[in-house]
């Protein structure tokens, strides 16, 4: 069975910094994109960053030059560094990962449980 653990969520000021961790573990033959995710209270979830195999990434408007995304491919684990956090950012994050398990055919949308951020004084 595969997971995808998020770690590093929390409550930080304005102008702080967080660091997101997302492991994915279990029998997994590759891992395409990864990326992450806010849902923020009354809002739809939308992308924060994406990060192809290849290095490859992709911001929104919100976040470009405030957040940078990196992954390990060695340790299957992806990383979401967010500077210059704002109240507007507080959210619960969620690691994403188009993988395809061992002995699938076809790859597998997996999501983690999502962490929270609050970026409050």
């Amino acid at each position: 069975q595969v997971q995808l653990v998020e770690s590093g969520g929390g409550l930080v000021q304005p102008g702080g910094s967080l660091r997101l961790s997302c492991a994915a573990s279990g029998s997994i033959f590759s891992i395409y994109t990864m990326g992450w995710y806010r849902q923020a209270p009354g809002k739809q979830r939308e992308l924060v960053a994406a990060i192809t195999s290849g290095g490859i990434t992709n911001y929104p408007d919100s976040v470009k030059g405030r957040f940078t995304i990196s992954r390990d491919n060695a340790k299957n684990t992806v990383y979401l560094q967010m500077n210059s956090l704002k109240p507007e950012d507080t959210a619960v994050y969620y690691c994403n990962a188009d993988l395809v398990p061992t002995g699938w055919d076809i790859p597998l949308d997996a999501w983690g449980q999502g962490t929270l951020v609050t970026v409050s004084a």
